[in-house]
This record gives structure tokens, C-alpha cells and sequence, in this order.
């Protein structure tokens, strides 16, 4: 089974009515995809990069699933707080060297959201309606401690509850939507409760001689590095930022890498713009920069992949 690009929802300001319409939570983790051709389990993320052996809990299929082959569609998450945090996910999610796996297995739990099924006992049924899809989903998976199904609840009044847990946001589906495989259309919508981008790091500061802030960039359409904002604030840890001081020694340059110049960049190291991470923000204001931008963790993004929408 070759890894395929997941259907992807656009976003939206206004949440679609009628009975067709159902909402579900947006979790704020790590989309993948398990594919089971009856004798072997992979996992992969979005960009194609193999996720199997991050999340041992999962491999052994069967005691989840009663189906003779399957490919699956869901969000890793772990909680943080009670609530999904991708800060620790990625803690998971990022780990390099498979041989702390087991160490992150016991002090970072996952939990695997499935919301849809794409190939079912060798055959594809991403031509039947999501209401039918999911009925499938409940047909051949058991939930357990580390393997749910994403339940759906009506759009408003599940925004509203995200609204007060300050999540990520939600997801409205067509029951009626075909799973349109490398797709994009508004049969699948997203609105965010708060909004986020991956930026590429194309500086930092320094306090201490440890770094204390990001300077974030996204490409243009020529292909230019645009200066964005600058964060020092989010989910990293004291133990995290001095981790990054590290990481970054091979990436320091002369050369500042943005066509447009951040302000008070005296003491700023520049860097090649090799890291990717998630942000946090309020929203856009003018001069295409970052209101409130809030660091949620570093990402297995390309950097030429963060350009401006």
C-alpha cells in the first residue's frame, strides 16, 4: 500500500446548516494514516514520512480492528492539562532516536481520534458517503484506552463548547461528502477558534547566551523569505530553549536571510532557514506580520513549504 495525500477541509468563517451538517472536535495533534494490507502495519503522516515505529501502541492491529485490511484516517493527540496539546505530541511525534520510544511510550500516552476509513477487507470505499464510512469505522473498530472514533455532534453548539475550552477549533462534514483523496473542496470545512501556521525560524535572540526568541519568516511567490514576527513565548520549557541553543550552532550564518529587515535586530544570530515550527496567533495585521504569535512546537515541515496563502 502506497501512502496517498488525506482529503483536506478549507477554511471558514460561517458554519454550514442543514441536516447533512455534522461538526467534530479539531484536535490539535498529528494527522495519520495506518495502512494494514492483512500481513504488515505502517503509518504514515501527510508529508509521507513513516510514523510506524514513533507509536508502537498501534501496530498491533488487531486488537483494534477485526477487518481483514483497512487504511485509516485520524489525529494522534496527547493531553496536556486534560486538553490536546501539540507541544506534546510532538514531543512523540519528533523523537529521532527509536531507541527512547519506550521511555516516551510510558511519560508521553497517545491516543489515536480515527474519523475515516478510506480501504476496507481489499477493496476502496473512499466513493461512499461519509454517513456510510463511518458506519463502517463502527462495524470493525473497538475502542480501547489508546484508539477512539471521532464522534459528531451539531457544528454551532460544539463550537461554542470549543470556544470555552479554548481549543483548537472544529471540523464540519457533508454526510453525504466522498473522500476525495489529494482533494480539497468545502464538503469539509474547518473553523479555527484560534489560527495557526508553520513559519520558518530565519533568526533567533539571545538572553544569557541562550536563545529567547524566534524570528519567523514565510516565502513569498518569488520564492523570498518575508519577516513575520518574532515569538519567545508558547510551550517550551527552560530545558527546551537551551536544547535549541544547541541544535541551531551549525545553522548560524552571516547573511540575515529575509528580504524584509525585522526591527531591533542588533544582537540577532541568522540562521540558514532549515527549522520549521507551529505557531500560535491572533491574527494578521498590517505589513504581514503575527499579532500575539505563541510557539506550540518544532515540525518535520520543509521550509520551502511555508509560504503565504
Amino acid at each position: 500500500m502506497e501512502p496517498i495525500v488525506p482529503f483536506e477541509p478549507i477554511s471558514t468563517e460561517h458554519i454550514p446548516e442543514g441536516p447533512n451538517w455534522v461538526g467534530q472536535v479539531k484536535w490539535d495533534g498529528v494527522r495519520v494514516l495506518t495502512y494494514y494490507d492483512g500481513h504488515e502495519v505502517r503509518l504514515f503522516n501527510r508529508k509521507f514520512n513513516e510514523r510506524t515505529f514513533h507509536y508502537p501502541e498501534l501496530i498491533n492491529i488487531l486488537e483494534y480492528c477485526s477487518a481483514a485490511s483497512i487504511i485509516l484516517d485520524g489525529e494522534i493527540i496527547a493531553l496536556r492539562d486534560g486538553k490536546p496539546s501539540f507541544y506534546e505530541v510532538m514531543k512523540r511525534d519528533g523523537i529521532r532516536k527509536l531507541s527512547n520510544i519506550d521511555v516516551a511510550r510510558k511519560s508521553i500516552p497517545v491516543t489515536y481520534m480515527i474519523f475515516d476509513i478510506l480501504y476496507l477487507n481489499h477493496q476502496w470505499v473512499t466513493s461512499s458517503p461519509l454517513a456510510e464510512r463511518q458506519q463502517m469505522l463502527r462495524d470493525v473498530i473497538q475502542p480501547t484506552d489508546y484508539v477512539q472514533l471521532v464522534e459528531n455532534f451539531d457544528a454551532k453548539a460544539l463550537y461554542e463548547v470549543i470556544k470555552n475550552q479554548e481549543m483548537e477549533g472544529i471540523v464540519i462534514k457533508d454526510l453525504a461528502s466522498t473522500y476525495l483523496i489529494n482533494g480539497k473542496d468545502s464538503r469539509w470545512q474547518k473553523k479555527k477558534y484560534y489560527r495557526d501556521i508553520i513559519a520558518v525560524v530565519g533568526g533567533v535572540t539571545l538572553r544569557n547566551n541562550i536563545v529567547n526568541s524566534l524570528l519567523l519568516g514565510l516565502y513569498d511567490q518569488d520564492g523570498r523569505l518575508r519577516y513575520i514576527g518574532h515569538a519567545g513565548t508558547g510551550r517550551l520549557t527552560q530545558n527546551d530553549w537551551r536544547n535549541l541553543t544547541e541544535r541551531i550552532r551549525p545553522l548560524v550564518q552571516k547573511n540575515m536571510p529575509f528580504v524584509t529587515k525585522p526591527p531591533r535586530t542588533a544582537n540577532a544570530l541568522w540562521l540558514q532557514p532549515e527549522l520549521t515550527v507551529k505557531i500560535k496567533f491572533a491574527e494578521w495585521v498590517e505589513g504581514h506580520s503575527l499579532r500575539q504569535p505563541s510557539i506550540q512546537g518544532f515540525v518535520d515541515v520543509p521550509a520551502h513549504q511555508c509560504v503565504f496563502e
